[in-house]
């Protein structure tokens, strides 16, 4: 019978992926993560303690988040339970709750590990509550998403968010030298290959692991060089969801990129989101906003540009169609910059919101009956074609709020022509009220 144990315990060994074989068993085996578990660090403390408060751990896909929770549960001594809000629900909480007050009258903790607790809609986040107000568990959930964006106030409130990073080239040579190790045998790759190995997994342990693992599988007297490599491992997709926050956090990257007039930087996370497979019209869409947000009319040529590689996008489809993009982003980084019509609609939306619904002043209404000719309606209205210099000077404010000043050229670009305009109008017209005076 301990032979038939030992067989079927060497076969199940055999059939776990490498990434569990070497799963650490201890915390100080964890590769990366230094930022939280060096000396002196937030988590290293808190263990230190054995005080360890409910967390929620956000990072990356193959970052250790599932291996860190369950070290934690053996450095305080706590049983562990997980559950997955991908396939669970209340009732596998409930019933961990059960087990955990069960635990507490043996004088044992419990931790509960939640994989993707994002996954829970924020009535089942408020299942953790009462359990967590009372004591019965310490929970542990993780993460890939933004804590702030995916769980409910109360459920924050209740736990400490640590942020786990993506593991660095070292972190993961360090893996692979693991891997080795535990093989007794090193990867067929030549160094360049090694290298390009290290990229694809793009910060991703498990991944990389799990590449590692393929290789190990292949004769031992070829060795790849990355070209083979690349046919060998089939590429893998950038992290990227379209729906969550890495898809506003690289759209935002691009346009600051623009802003900041950097076209180098501005291409780098255009080509990141069309790898990841982003849809080309969502960026030429930012691409029209940034136009009018960003450049104005310091270069009124930007929206037209903008417009245009929507179209041709539209009219050319994908590959060609990005070039056109692509075009218009360099001509928008490179052109000159002002927020001042932006500034300006903000700062006239804000009056419009301050002083309600007044009338605009009689002398530019039109009259097309006696009555309203009687009572003032476009009289001394002065038309500005035969006035001198084709500038009357009048107000168009209404009679109650002096005229403001919303738009504020930069001078640059096109904008030092409407600059140079506006100071001889108003200086023909004499010194308005700026938005700030009121």
């Amino acid at each position: 019978m301990p032979q038939d144990v030992s067989l079927f315990e060497n076969l199940a060994l055999k059939s776990r992926p490498l990434a569990d074989k070497l799963r650490p068993k201890v915390i100080s085996e964890i590769v990366g993560q230094e930022h939280l578990l060096g000396e002196g660090k937030p988590l290293a403390l808190l263990l230190q303690s054995k005080n360890l408060p409910s967390l929620i751990l956000w990072g990356p896909p193959g970052c250790g988040k599932t291996t860190l929770a369950r070290l934690l549960a053996r450095e305080i001594g706590a049983e562990f339970e997980s559950v997955s809000a991908i396939v669970g629900g209340v009732a596998d909480l409930k019933k961990v709750f059960e087990t955990a007050k069960e635990n507490r009258m043996h004088g044992k903790r419990t931790l509960l590990f939640v994989d993707e607790i994002h996954r829970f809609n924020r009535a089942q986040q408020d299942v953790f509550l009462s359990s967590l107000e009372e004591g019965i568990i310490t929970l542990v959930g993780a993460t890939t998403q933004n804590p702030s964006f995916e769980l409910n106030a109360a459920l924050l409130s209740r736990c400490r968010v640590l942020v786990l990073q993506r593991l660095e080239e070292n972190d993961l040579e360090a893996l692979l030298q693991k891997a080795e190790d535990y093989n007794a045998m090193a990867l067929p790759l030549t160094l360049e290959a090694r290298t390009l190995l290290i990229q694809m997994a793009d910060g991703d342990g498990r991944t990389l692991l799990n590449f590692a693992e393929s290789l190990f599988m292949l004769p031992k007297e070829k060795t790849l060089d990355p070209h083979e490599l690349l046919e060998v491992l089939q590429k893998r997709a950038p992290i990227y969801d379209k729906a969550q926050e890495g898809h506003y956090n690289l759209i935002s990257a691009l346009h600051k990129s623009i802003r900041g007039s950097d076209p180098d930087a501005a291409l780098y996370w255009f080509c990141r989101m069309i790898e990841a497979g982003e849809d080309p019209l969502f960026i030429a869409r930012r691409l029209v906003r940034a136009a009018s947000e960003d450049i104005g009319l310091a270069d009124p040529g930007a929206l037209t540009q903008a417009i245009a590689a929507k179209e041709a996008y539209e009219f050319l489809g994908s590959p060609e169609g990005e070039l056109a993009i692509v075009q218009c982003l360099i001509y928008l980084a490179t052109a000159p910059k002002s927020n001042a019509a932006y500034m300006a609609y903000k700062g006239a939306v804000k009056t419009a919101k301050n002083h309600g619904s007044l009338s605009p002043p009689k002398h530019i209404l039109n009259a097309p009956t006696p009555l309203m000719k009687d009572l003032g309606y476009g009289k001394d209205y002065i038309y500005d074609h035969n006035a001198e210099e084709e500038f009357s000077g009048q107000s168009y404010f209404p009679e109650e709020l002096p005229r403001r000043i919303f738009y504020n050229p930069k001078g640059k670009g096109f904008e030092d022509t409407l600059l140079k305009r506006l100071k001889h109008w108003q200086s023909l017209r004499g010194k308005p009220k700026t938005d700030e005076d009121e």
